[in-house]
């Protein structure tokens, strides 16, 4: 059984005439031999009125009063409307459709209400139904518990949904349809001349997806990695070819060489962030000074990130929202930081920089062209970062996009 897995975005299902495009697409499937499972987001963004965060205003402005497990119960309402009225909308084309909810199409998952992890899925129901000749509509971002508690397992999952459902069907492939062309090589908003990728392997694209990039989520590219199963982003409403998620053997195979063609596949960015120094040359004979900083913040709920440590000082990054908080914990503790707010993480990321000389200096130049200051910079085989402020964030951009934009 070939079963492709196709999931649609809140903005593809958002009228009836959107609608009756996502059907031709999965009817074209269909047409093709394909067995398709389609797992679809809640309907519309915020504001629109049957999208998760629409749903949650009802229960309060601020939702002081509702808890993990009752905001669970009424955000997954969301996906149950739009795979009912997709499911309405297949059948008025003359296709037999079932949806099934998270819990029916077996995904389970643990305890951890609002962004649970999925632990197994059990696709019997789903393989049942599509034996009968139906297409199959499961309500994505959602599971149940062993015992029997509904959740939803946080932003992006239903992105992660489709990407289990995959590997749990043994698909042939995932293909995620959203607004956009694919993956582009920046955002296009701030580059005019990005442009989609043909291709990239998982590892770029988790990357891409960490820092910044939203056109899919990293867990869903981490789950489809461990089975191999390949992703491909593309456009509801256009007939471009999107852009391929797989393994770099898989890509080589295609006569594309991203070592050898590309060193840099993509600009990716996340702006409004607060960089903290803590200075620790008094500090040098207490070895667990350093410990104590971050086990503090984490105990706080503060992510840190950009960490870089010296002898002398350390230095890593908060969102501008966490910045009062993780300020006043540290004078707690009697530190006193350095606070540089609204800054932003620049990473240009490329499996072909591996082993390949001179990459930070050709970003060092671009951006000391641009005078823009670099404030900490760290990398790893795949990724170069750097932190500029954030009035820099957009001109570092189009900087290191000009700059790496022959081998893309």
């Amino acid at each position: 059984m070939r079963y492709l897995v196709q999931k649609f975005g809140g903005t593809s299902l958002i009228d009836e005439a959107r609608r009756g495009k996502v059907a031709s697409i999965v009817l074209g499937a269909k047409h093709k031999g394909f067995l398709p499972v389609v797992v679809v987001s809640a309907i519309g963004r915020a504001g629109d009125p049957y999208a998760t965060d629409t749903l949650l205003t009802y229960a309060g402005e601020n939702q002081k009063e509702l808890l993990p497990r009752e905001a669970d119960l009424l955000m997954s309402c969301g996906e149950i409307i739009s795979g009912v009225v997709m499911s309405a909308t297949l059948q008025k084309a003359g296709c037999p459709a079932a949806l099934l909810t998270g819990t029916q199409a077996g995904i389970i998952t643990n305890s951890s209400h609002n962004n649970a992890r999925i632990l197994k899925i059990d696709p019997k129901q789903i393989i049942r139904h599509s034996r009968e000749g139906k297409v199959v509509i499961v309500a994505g971002f959602q599971g149940v518990t062993e015992a029997g508690e509904v959740t939803t397992l946080g932003r992006g999952g239903s992105d992660t949904t489709a990407a289990a459902l995959g590997v749990a069907l043994g698909a042939v492939r995932v293909d995620i349809y959203t607004d956009v062309d694919g993956i582009m090589t920046a955002d296009p908003r701030i580059v005019t001349d990005a442009r989609p990728l043909e291709s990239v392997t998982y590892n770029e694209i988790c990357q891409l997806a960490r820092e910044g990039a939203k056109v899919i989520h990293p867990r869903a590219v981490e789950i489809a990695m461990q089975k191999g199963i390949p992703l491909r982003i593309k456009c509801t409403f256009s007939e471009a070819p999107g852009t391929l998620v797989t393994s770099q053997d898989e890509i080589n195979k295609g006569a594309i060489d991203i070592t050898r063609d590309r060193t840099i596949t993509g600009i990716t960015h996340i702006p409004d962030i607060t960089r903290i120094k803590i200075n620790t040359e008094k500090t040098a004979n207490k070895p667990d000074f350093q410990g104590r900083i971050f086990k503090a913040l984490a105990l706080a709920g503060i992510s840190v990130d950009f960490i870089n440590v010296h002898p002398e000082a350390v230095f890593f990054t908060v969102k501008n929202t966490d910045a009062k908080i993780a300020v006043k914990i540290l004078e707690n503790m009697e530190i006193k930081p350095e606070v540089l707010p609204d800054c932003a993480k620049v990473a240009a990321v490329g499996a072909g920089m591996t082993g390949v000389p001179g990459v930070m200096a050709k970003i060092v130049d671009a951006l000391a062209e641009e005078k823009i200051q670099i404030l900490q910079s760290a990398d790893s085989y795949t990724t170069i970062w750097v932190l500029v402020k954030k009035e820099d964030m957009e001109k570092s951009i189009r900087a290191l996009h000009r700059q790496f934009g022959a081998n893309q």
